[in-house]
């Protein structure tokens, strides 16, 4: 209950404060959390980011006020944290199809975005498996996209499939380097814009050394697909691990499902938050009766 009380008040201070400049610590600091695990929870539960609620809300309350109002379309641009005309037109254009100039005309449609409510409901009453490790750092080897949005929700299903069915001879590649061993899917550097997503492997010294040496991979093309290395730093992670899935890169739900419950049942709980470090997915591919999927979820104690 605790966790719903403190998003609650980290949304009143925002729609408080939508006028000014919003100081995410600030917000942060309303839910009991830091910025960093504020923002994962808000994410998760809403499918947008804190930046996209904001903008959200102040373009809906900013073609309200044109729409019902004498106000100046720059005078408006100003009020709602927009430093130019054309940047606030473009992003008024973005959102709700037509321009601020013709925001007053009959017949244009506006879009509306309504202020979050959070409920409460009964949650709980489910046993999780889990454990507690302290990783080591690693170094994986494998490739990245900028993914746009929320790390969670539908926009990271689309991308991430579209990745997974579009990069095969990466992944076959990568796979026969590191002898068929887990495939680690990395999420990291998370903005109001988007993120990183990395599909990686944990190759040996050897292998990753070696990697573009032709007369060791007795392939030319290995450069070509510009793999790169990811260095996962040491840390505590909570690690949650699915069983019997076939076919884990299709079972994006139940993912997203073992995700929130992470957050929003076990961490609350448990006393944890999340720590500012990579999250990770680790499949376990092979022999396919035994395939399951990891979530690393890097956390730090709050108590």
């Amino acid at each position: 209950m605790d966790w719903i009380i403190g998003l609650q008040k980290a949304v009143d201070y925002i729609e408080d404060h939508l006028m000014e400049v919003i100081d995410y610590d600030k917000v942060a600091a309303q839910s009991f959390s830091s910025s960093y695990h504020f923002q994962r929870v808000f994410s998760l539960l809403c499918g947008f980011t804190v930046g996209e609620y904001i903008r959200r809300r102040r373009l809906s309350l900013a073609g309200s006020e044109l729409a019902s109002s004498g106000a100046k379309v720059i005078d408006v641009a100003l009020k709602y944290g927009y430093e130019s005309p054309d940047s606030f037109a473009k992003a008024f254009q973005k959102f709700h199809g037509v321009l601020p100039s013709q925001a007053r005309k009959n017949g244009n449609r506006l879009k509306s975005f309504s202020r979050l409510v959070l409920k409460f409901s009964l949650e709980g009453g489910r046993a999780m498996n889990y454990r507690i490790e302290e990783k080591a750092e690693m170094i994986l080897t494998g490739y990245k996209t900028h993914f746009t949005g929320a790390p969670y929700g539908k926009e990271r299903e689309r991308q991430e499939e579209r990745l997974f069915v579009t990069t095969r001879g990466k992944q076959w590649f990568l796979r026969g380097a590191a002898g068929n061993g887990d495939a680690h899917c990395v999420v990291t550097n998370i903005t109001d814009e988007g993120y990183d997503y990395y599909y990686c492997h944990l190759l040996d010294k050897y292998e990753r050394e070696n990697l573009y040496n032709k007369d060791v991979t007795g392939v030319d093309f290995a450069e070509s697909l510009e793999f790169e290395n990811i260095t996962i730093p040491k840390s505590n992670y909570a690690v949650f691990e699915t069983q019997d899935v076939k076919n884990p890169i299709c079972d994006y739900l139940d993912l997203l499902n073992l995700r929130i419950q992470i957050l929003t049942e076990w961490m609350p709980e448990m006393g944890f938050q999340l720590k500012q470090a990579p999250e990770l997915a680790v499949y376990h591919w092979t022999p396919k009766s035994e395939r399951n999927v990891q979530i690393w979820m890097p956390i730090e104690k709050i108590r």
